[in-house]
């Protein structure tokens, strides 16, 4: 079988199952401006919901202790992970000598002045900032994006056109979305909220984290999914 009867062959099997959302899914030839987004959970959501990483579906990750819900889709970046350089980038911000990547996908909120009422879908998002996100020592950024071409707030271009009362309000719902009930001890941590540049050089530190964690399959991926 020569490579090119090989890779129609690949294609082929493509068309008939079902794309893993972190691996299957190109994170778009104009990363890290514009990116392919895989969401999870939308604001109506009273159960997080979480990718199964082995089998690619989504599962309840836990009910919300509280009344608070993310105000905006929330999921992540495919072909993305948090691994040595995001940790390193992370000590590096904050002086944490301590601080490792948490091995997951990159996080995205996304705003949008739609109502999407169900997650499981791939949304389209440009980058204007995000938080650096401290969890139980573990480096777990949030990417904030606007929903490419959406009416209201694509005229967003960086965290700084933001509201402060917008930013605050996500900044507490991560900074209180794992606390346990009656227990005064803070989970997480945000050390800085960046912008639209640190949130791009964050994308392609998680992008080369990628490449080094799954080298085979970013190699068979380009070529299946991500070219032309």
């Amino acid at each position: 079988m020569t490579t090119d009867d090989h890779n129609e062959l690949w294609q082929s099997l493509a068309l008939l199952l079902r794309s893993h959302p972190w691996h299957g899914i190109c994170i778009g030839e104009e990363s890290p401006h514009i990116v392919n987004t895989y969401i999870e959970t939308v604001p109506s959501d009273t159960v997080k919901y979480e990718i199964d990483k082995k089998s690619g579906f989504l599962k309840v990750d836990r009910p919300q202790k509280y009344s608070s819900i993310c105000p905006t889709l929330y999921g992540f970046i495919p072909q993305t992970y948090c691994g040595k350089n995001i940790a390193e980038f992370c000590r590096e911000r904050t002086g944490r000598d301590y601080v490792v990547g948490d091995d997951d996908p990159l996080d995205i909120c996304i705003l949008t002045e739609k109502v999407i009422s169900h997650g499981d879908i791939i949304v389209r998002a440009q980058p204007i900032g995000g938080f650096r996100m401290i969890d139980q020592g573990q480096a777990d950024d949030k990417i904030i994006a606007v929903m490419q071409g959406d009416g209201l707030y694509s005229q967003w271009q960086n965290i700084e056109d933001c509201p402060q009362a917008f930013t605050d309000r996500l900044k507490h719902y991560f900074l209180t979305y794992k606390d346990l009930p009656g227990s005064d001890d803070r989970i997480c941590e945000i050390t800085h909220v960046y912008g639209r540049e640190e949130a791009l050089d964050v994308i392609r530190r998680s992008r080369e984290d990628y490449k080094d964690r799954f080298p085979q399959l970013e190699t068979m991926m380009s070529a299946l999914l991500c070219s032309d």
